[in-house]
């Protein structure tokens, strides 16, 4: 009877044991897993403090990089302007090269200036595909032809028939052109032009651009085939104009701008003179004249001048743009009863 509660104690004693090593278990396996856990979180925040340090030296080498100050350059590439950009560029460096060579003296020129020696004037002859008859005309009167053409290049005076291509190019019309030219050698050929009448606004800028590019001279004088011309009066006077800068001559005139369509002389874009309705005042078109400079800056410009329904307001516009000198002279005025006057109406 005494031997039974020794039994139950130790039996006791064993299931205490058991309890003890059952419940330690599952701390250690706690405290492993929180171990990983700790060592995750700090290598995942060792990582991202590397990672902040990467990017904070990669931002400061970047705006140390960077200009303080945002550059042209950024300012057109956030305007969206890099062609205009291009487009500026390439017009400085073409008048760069137009003041450093003389404004394209060192260019090839044709006859009559191959020596080098300037020229006195450049005469172009406006004409038209239906205007043979009338340049034979001119050729037999006031304008030289043949070796008399070339003696008078010799003094310094270039006469040339000016006409664009026609609108089918190469067709009879263009081929009648250049075999009259190869037998007669005095056509001013405008490659780039149209010759047609609603064209003709343009014509001035293509011939003053394509004249000053070709021929070293004083003045360009543009002329009307509808006049006889007093040669010899004109180059007295051209002669004794030598040495004039910006000078834009003719018979100056203004008048009321026509605003009915259908009438002669009809001015589209009449609301561009205001209410008054007047042009502004501008070398009338039989006959005018501009100095080397002012056909330079034709040609430089050509692209962005704007032209109207007349060639001779549209070359006066050019000219309000520019400190062109004006010189109002009665002798180019043809219709005038001026007895020293260089040209007549026909």
């Amino acid at each position: 009877m005494e031997t039974l509660p020794m039994t139950t104690a130790k039996s006791s004693e064993r299931r205490g044991r058991s309890k003890q090593i059952q419940t330690s278990k599952p701390s250690v396996v706690l405290a492993f897993f929180s171990c990983l856990a700790w060592l995750y979180v700090a290598g995942r925040l060792w990582q991202d403090a590397e990672n902040r340090t990467l990017l904070t030296n990669f931002l400061k080498k970047s705006m140390e990089q960077r200009p303080k100050v945002l550059t042209v350059e950024d300012k057109l590439m956030l305007l969206g302007c890099k062609d205009l950009e291009r487009r500026i560029v390439e017009a400085e460096m073409d008048l760069t090269l137009a003041k450093s060579q003389g404004y394209l003296k060192n260019q090839l020129l044709q006859s009559g200036s191959s020596s080098g020696k300037k020229l006195l004037a450049v005469i172009g002859v406006y004409t038209g595909f239906g205007s043979h008859l009338n340049r034979n005309v001119y050729r037999g009167s006031w304008m030289p032809k043949g070796d008399a053409l070339k003696k008078l290049e010799e003094r310094g005076v270039v006469i040339r028939f000016v006409i664009g291509r026609s609108a089918n190019r190469g067709d009879s019309l263009d081929r009648k052109i250049d075999a009259e030219n190869r037998e007669t050698k005095d056509f001013l050929i405008l490659e780039g032009h149209e010759e047609a009448q609603e064209e003709l606004p343009k014509k001035a800028k293509f011939f003053f651009s394509t004249a000053v590019q070709i021929w070293d001279a004083e003045f360009y004088v543009k002329v009307d085939d509808n006049i006889d011309l007093d040669l010899e009066g004109l180059i007295g006077l051209l002669d004794r104009s030598r040495g004039q800068e910006s000078a834009y001559i003719g018979c100056m005139k203004s008048g009321d701008v026509v605003t009915e369509e259908g009438r002669q002389w009809y001015e589209p874009e009449w609301w561009k003179f205001g209410d008054g309705k007047s042009y502004f005042r501008h070398a009338a078109g039989s006959i005018f004249v501009l100095s080397r400079n002012l056909a330079q800056y034709i040609n430089i410009n050509s692209a962005s001048l704007k032209t109207y329904a007349h060639d001779d307001t549209s070359v006066g516009s050019w000219m309000m743009g520019v400190r062109a000198t004006y010189k109002d002279d009665n002798r180019f005025c043809c219709s005038s009863i001026n007895r020293d006057k260089v040209c007549s109406m026909f």
